[in-house]
């Protein structure tokens, strides 16, 4: 059986996702991609080979021969889409984050289970090999009892300006990912507390936002957690988990281009991490992209469903309350308003 795709946004997200479909997953076909923008659709289909493209995502909606929609536009767009894609019977992936608002994802949401299609979000880094493993090192107890969750994530540079403006802030842009890995590793959390501030480029500041931040959290099953972001790491990519348990570590580092260590008489060295996200994560978008067609094709469950898109969101509001008011704050404060 062969999915038949459309792809509403033909950015660098769009993009990467075309050329996975295209290239990696043979029980998909990708039938067309759609954005505002017709020279970028045009140009992304010339590239990967998509027979039609156009500048309305209504096109792609409207398509009796569209099976599925992925979702690849700006995050004030998603759960318009969302919601359209279920009412014409789409299966739908959608890019992190849903949305910036509660009432509209549960909106989304509510679509979805009225229509009876299924939604997988975009946390692909839960696909990744090695945070596979450090799930199944807690899974099987490997560890023990967890007792703490360390995760630092730092971005070689900072997005433009321009990005910053309506990416909905670092925690809600960047720092979802790490939201979203506490739950895939751990489980839910209930309390957070927030610090950041601007030490990169105070241009970041002025446009209304922060480029470092600090979180701790409180599991409910009493882990205590860290997150640490920063918008620059001048060596490249920094991306590191580690769980400590009662019987020991689970621990992933960065990954490099080679394995090789020089040594010599003024230094021990090897070349720096993998450069950005796509360099290092590229796999887990793959096997994101084919998890969710495989799960079209069998009838089998999405692995990333509409809750685990609204939960990091609201990790991120309450992240976000907790800097505005200088103390812990619980998810449920923000749940209820």
């Amino acid at each position: 059986m062969t999915i038949k795709i459309g792809i509403i946004g033909a950015g660098r997200i769009g993009r990467l996702h075309a050329n996975t479909l295209t290239t990696r997953v043979p029980s998909a076909k990708l039938l067309a991609i759609a954005d505002i923008f017709a020279d970028a659709a045009k140009s992304a289909a010339a590239d990967y080979g998509i027979p039609d493209y156009c500048a309305d995502p209504a096109e792609l909606l409207n398509s009796d021969d569209i099976d599925a929609i992925v979702i690849c536009s700006s995050t004030d767009t998603h759960t318009r889409f969302i919601i359209e894609a279920a009412r014409a019977g789409k299966q739908v992936f959608c890019e992190k984050p849903i949305a910036f608002d509660l009432a509209e994802i549960d909106a989304a949401l509510a679509a979805v289970a009225e229509q009876g299609v299924q939604l997988q979000i975009g946390f692909n880094r839960r696909f990744d090999s090695n945070h596979s493993r450090l799930k199944r090192a807690i899974v099987d107890g490997e560890i023990g009892e967890a007792h703490t969750l360390t995760i630092i994530s730092r971005d070689p540079s900072p997005p433009p300006l321009d990005y910053i403006k309506v990416s909905g802030g670092l925690m809600m842009d960047m720092m979802i990912h790490d939201f979203d890995m506490c739950r895939f590793l751990l489980g839910e959390v209930e309390e957070v507390y927030a610090i950041g501030d601007v030490k990169v480029d105070p241009a970041i500041g002025e446009a209304g936002d922060i480029d470092t931040a600090k979180v701790m959290l409180r599991f409910e099953n009493g882990v205590i957690g860290t997150i640490e972001n920063s918008r620059q790491a001048v060596y490249g990519y920094d991306q590191r988990v580690e769980v400590f348990g009662s019987k020991g570590a689970a621990t992933t580092g960065n990954w490099h281009p080679n394995a090789v260590t020089i040594s010599d008489a003024r230094s021990v060295r090897r070349d720096l991490p993998l450069h950005f996200f796509i360099e290092r994560y590229m796999d887990s978008y793959v096997a994101e992209m084919i998890a969710f067609v495989e799960a079209i094709t069998t009838g089998g469950a999405v692995p990333v469903v509409g809750k685990d898109g609204r939960a990091p969101v609201l990790m991120a509001m309450a992240g976000m309350s907790s800097m505005r008011e200088n103390r812990p704050v619980k998810l449920s404060e923000v749940e209820t308003g």
